[in-house]
């Protein structure tokens, strides 16, 4: 496994951002965690993506949404929203003033195939995520299959898992992982130890290149993480910012799209 420790940076607002590129599995992600404090209605204006699905999954806060497609809302503590960029899209991402922004954002890449796609929006309420307690254990699906029982989005071009597991300290927790596939997680809250002596706290992204059994044992604090599971596309990439294509071509094109006011399709 590999260890990334995160940074502090980000677009119009204080967060700290954690990136996970490993270009010899030809994958990519992004994720962020929203820090304490009032910075946070600074905001992210209205941007474009291309090519990629953004996840957005708050603990704490409120975040004000829109885009091009007409929609509008808020993400509330709890909640999560899964956007399919697909061939363009403008949105905005708008944190209100509250105590804290808790809170991770996945960008999915998209095959080559479906990169073009029309783009697509899906809320998800706090009552659409199936919990299931395990007494020391309690995980949260926001997608994929676990335990027999199917999470709140199954993804129409990517069919990741999306986990939220928390586990009591002291106590284990195990997934078995098919060949072939890909895991990460990130740590929200707690430390904890995954089949190495070695402690892994809080705010720290890994990134698993094994696979078989996935072991977490929790520290004394206990540990909070969100884990993914997902076959890898093994496609190149062009990323310019906020769009993940497969060519330094379709990149030029889509930002020449944005300068030409052709880019929403």
């Amino acid at each position: 496994m590999r260890k990334n420790p995160c940074s502090l940076n980000g677009l119009n607002i204080t967060i700290r951002k954690v990136r996970l590129l490993c270009c010899t599995e030809k994958q990519y992600s992004s994720l962020f965690l929203g820090k304490k404090g009032s910075f946070y209605v600074k905001g992210f204006p209205w941007h474009p993506h291309r090519g990629i699905e953004t996840i957005t999954y708050l603990i704490q806060g409120d975040i004000e949404h829109g885009d091009s497609l007409g929609n509008t809302g808020r993400i509330l503590a709890g909640e999560c929203q899964w956007m399919t960029a697909g061939s363009g899209i403008l949105h905005q991402e708008m944190p209100k003033p509250s105590e804290r922004m808790f809170g991770l954002q996945l960008w999915l890449n998209l095959p080559a195939k479906d990169k073009m796609v029309s783009p697509k929006y899906n809320g998800i309420r706090k009552e659409d995520i199936p919990v299931v307690d395990e007494g020391d254990r309690r995980i949260h699906i926001l997608a994929g299959v676990y335990g027999g029982k199917a999470g709140a989005m199954a993804g129409d071009y990517r069919k990741p898992l999306l986990l939220d597991v928390a586990v009591c300290a002291g106590a284990e927790w195990s997934l078995e992982i098919a060949d072939n596939m890909t895991l990460f997680i990130y740590i929200f809250q707690g430390a904890g130890t995954f089949g190495s002596e070695q402690v892994i706290p809080a705010k720290h992204a890994v990134l698993f290149d094994e696979t078989g059994t996935f072991l977490v044992k929790a520290a004394g604090q206990g540990i909070r993480f969100f884990l993914m599971v997902g076959e890898p596309l093994r496609e190149s990439i062009a990323w310019g910012g906020p769009i993940v294509m497969n060519t330094r071509e379709e990149l030029q094109l889509a930002f020449r799209e944005l300068e030409e006011n052709k880019f929403i399709k």
